[in-house]
């Protein structure tokens, strides 16, 4: 299908990375100080590669990528999974997320016999809720756990599909060749849901017109009620449920009126796309690497370093 069809530059790994690193070198991945990096693996579509780039003493990211049946039936739909798990405010969103949402995606791709938006979207609905349900056991001991969150970058291949879901700013983008010129075009696939972005800002608007502080901008950065850059996420349940934006959570996070609407949504943007012979390879990424790359410069490295590629 694709002779390389997925590329990480940024992403993170947890409980895998450990895995790795105790096996050594030899097993397909490398640590030097902050980074990790796994030059090719297999796939049921292909082969991947990957990297990760340690912004902070602790991690807060994960990903994952799954192959071979996508349901609980041995007989159900074959394909790739993908999910880059951007974290912020601790690791245990994002950790949830790494342990949960593949399985969910599973049971709900059982259930219809198929893959399609609805089980994606359901998928991420279960993924939320039992993640509020954590929240609310743990809250009594570490309160703190509602201002934890997490975007959630997807992808599924699935029979010649590629779906792509996401929550937050993290980024999908395929590289195109163009037969005519010999090019590789970079093509984004994945909506962002950031207030940076001007409809984004106008969307937020739409939704909370009673609210003229809604997205304030604080430090020459757009922030929803000035506390968080992203207007969907996992987790956050703290700008999602008012009864865990009160005490004890950390002052800094608490607002000063309450909220009747959830503030954050969780509901991802999802798209389909039919592969082609021409379509070479995918790069998922947090914006840890989209605000220092552009989509084209990712893909021209990609493309003139197939193979054995260190990012750094």
């Amino acid at each position: 299908m694709l002779s390389r069809l997925v590329n990480f530059l940024k992403a993170c790994w947890w409980p895998s990375l450990d895995r790795y690193a105790h096996k050594g070198s030899d097993a397909s991945g490398w640590q030097d100080g902050l980074l990790w990096y796994k030059d090719n693996g297999q796939h049921f579509n292909g082969e991947f590669s990957m990297a990760v780039v340690q912004a902070n003493n602790l991690l807060e990211d994960q990903s994952q990528i799954e192959s071979g049946s996508l349901s609980t039936l041995e007989s159900g739909p074959y394909g790739t999974f993908v999910g880059i798990y951007d974290g912020h405010g601790g690791p245990e969103t994002s950790r949830y997320i790494n342990d949960h949402l593949f399985q969910h995606l599973k049971r709900f791709t059982t259930e219809q016999q198929s893959m399609s938006v609805d089980v994606i979207k359901k998928a991420y609905q279960a993924t939320e809720d039992g993640f509020f349900s954590l929240v609310t056991k743990q809250w009594p001991m570490n309160p703190q756990i509602a201002a934890v969150g997490s975007c959630c970058l997807v992808g599924v291949v699935c029979n010649g599909t590629l779906y792509i879901a996401n929550v937050g700013d993290s980024r999908a983008v395929l590289g195109r060749l163009v037969k005519a010129t010999g090019e590789v075009l970079a093509i984004q696939l994945s909506s962002e849901h950031n207030v940076a972005i001007e409809s984004v800002r106008q969307e937020m608007h739409s939704l909370h017109p009673d609210d003229s502080h809604i997205v304030v901008l604080k430090h020459n950065v757009w922030r929803v009620k000035g506390l968080i850059q992203i207007s969907r996420s996992i987790g956050d349940v703290y700008l999602k449920k008012a009864e865990f934006n009160r005490e004890p959570l950390y002052q800094k996070f608490r607002l000063r009126q309450p909220f009747r609407m959830p503030i954050l949504s969780s509901e991802p943007s999802v798209s389909m796309h039919e592969l082609q012979p021409h379509d070479q390879f995918l790069i998922f990424a947090s914006d840890g690497l989209w605000e220092h790359l552009s989509n084209q410069v990712a893909v021209d490295i990609v493309q003139n370093h197939p193979r054995n590629v260190r990012y750094t």
